[in-house]
């Protein structure tokens, strides 16, 4: 595997290579006062702040570590942010006492995100990095922008890493050894609820690369999802084919949507989809990127590789 260098902060560069095994054992266990050292090092930061369990662990513990003068929380709002992920942004803000701010940002006005090819996700953090740049030079004394990146996540497909890397953002959590393992381990051992949080992808990553992503696509995709998590689906994923929907749900939740199609279907259907497919290959964090021979994309976990071909379906149009 090729070598991967990013950059942390000034003066500091970090390789991973083979990540995922034969690396440096001391890149893969996360290490909380060396995260803590590095935190000190920057000062002042901007967390970019998706409410996920990486971006969460390095908010919370900046702000313990920092205080919350020195740490400002930023969520990026648009119409990739899942409802949901934005309300839990909140409550968390509320509960760990964080320095919490929202700015909105329009990815969709740039027709290089629109257009939907393998880049997207460069585009989608360049336009972050445009709202945050700001934020931290002025409304936060020259701060860093940082971002919830672990050592697992160098050896995705990431194109998004480069774009906020070239803009000035750092990775504490890659120099620190941190795996998302770690990210869990040490999450659960501080306490935070976000330790098991399942991973949940920006909304366009639910669009096969090559169909355009527009708001009224994001939202249906949103719908959707959020209907099926009404029924007590907290892990899934709604892929969208025009107007065919894929639900991916882990192994174990296969049987629970069969039994329940009715009720899936009728969410679904009510989201504004004419067919609902139920994928029997089950949840696969970023597996349309297997159209580009690569592995997860930005913001995903990874979880079982299949190949592309398996596209075992059933269908409801109930």
């Amino acid at each position: 595997m090729t070598d991967l260098a990013l950059p942390l902060r000034s003066g500091a560069v970090v390789r991973a290579a083979g990540v995922g095994g034969g690396g440096d054992d001391s890149r893969t266990s996360g290490d909380l006062d060396r995260l803590q050292a590095e935190l000190r090092l920057l000062d002042r930061v901007v967390v970019a702040f998706s409410g996920g369990a990486d971006s969460a662990f390095v908010a919370k513990v900046a702000t313990d570590t920092l205080g919350a003068d020195r740490v400002l929380c930023v969520t990026a709002v648009s119409p990739s942010l899942a409802p949901e992920e934005l309300a839990d942004c909140r409550a968390l803000a509320r509960e760990w006492g964080l320095r919490y701010l929202e700015v909105v940002t329009d990815e969709l006005a740039d027709p290089a995100y629109a257009v939907n090819d393998g880049s997207r996700c460069y585009h989608c953090k360049s336009s972050l990095m445009a709202a945050l740049g700001p934020v931290a030079a002025l409304g936060a004394s020259g701060a860093t922008v940082v971002l919830g990146v672990n050592v697992d996540d160098l050896s995705d497909h990431r194109p998004g890493q480069s774009a906020a890397a070239e803009r000035g953002a750092v990775f504490p959590l890659v120099t620190a050894g941190f795996t998302k393992a770690d990210v869990r381990s040490w999450s659960r051992t501080l306490g935070l609820r976000t330790w098991d949080k399942p991973a949940a992808a920006c909304l366009a990553s639910r669009v096969p690369y090559g169909t355009r992503v527009t708001f009224t696509t994001l939202d249906t995709v949103a719908r959707a999802e959020s209907g099926l998590r009404s029924l007590g689906f907290d892990e899934l994923r709604v892929r969208h084919y025009g107007d065919t929907a894929r639900i991916e749900v882990p192994d174990s939740d296969l049987a629970r949507v069969v039994e329940a199609r009715q009720a899936v279907a009728t969410a679904v259907h009510d989201a504004g989809y004419r067919y609902v497919t139920l994928d029997l290959d089950g949840l696969r964090s970023g597996n349309l990127n297997d159209a580009l021979g690569a592995g997860p994309s930005d913001s995903t976990e990874t979880t079982t590789d299949v190949p592309a071909d398996r596209t075992n379906t059933m269908e409801a149009t109930a």
